[in-house]
């Protein structure tokens, strides 16, 4: 690949990242994909778009990867809580348990200095079974 999309320099470093890691299938910006999240934030419905999905061999193969939903976020308002709370409570384990889209995990990088190195030990967390 040699386009990105992205909507801030975190986010370029995090094409980077996922472009030199081994593990890494493929990823795409979640841009007009139609994947979104439904959340409460209060008594409030939104909804929730994440910004990239990463395709991992994590050990099943390439032809069963492990879809990494990633959300790259430098500064975190209140939302962003109940963002990553509904992805690790509600919508992974649901969509896990459910089992016809395959397997999904859910990371969040908030350090940009600290990106590269959370971001490759969670995927070879992954390959090895750790994670």
């Amino acid at each position: 690949m040699n386009w990105a999309i992205a909507d801030s320099d975190w986010e370029l470093e995090f094409c980077r990242l996922v472009e030199d890691n081994k593990n890494v299938i493929s990823y795409v910006k979640n841009a007009g994909l139609g994947f979104e999240v439904p959340y409460r934030l209060g008594a409030e419905n939104r909804i929730y778009l994440p910004d990239y999905i990463v395709l991992v061999d994590d050990g099943h193969g390439r032809e069963n990867p492990l879809r990494l939903v990633v959300e790259v976020k430098g500064y975190r308002k209140e939302d962003a809580k109940d963002k990553r709370l509904t992805m690790d409570n509600f919508w992974i384990p649901s969509v896990n348990r459910l089992g016809i889209y395959g397997r999904w995990a859910f990371a969040e990088f908030t350090e940009v200095f600290d990106m590269q190195k959370a971001f490759d030990e969670m995927v070879d967390g992954f390959a090895r079974g750790l994670v």
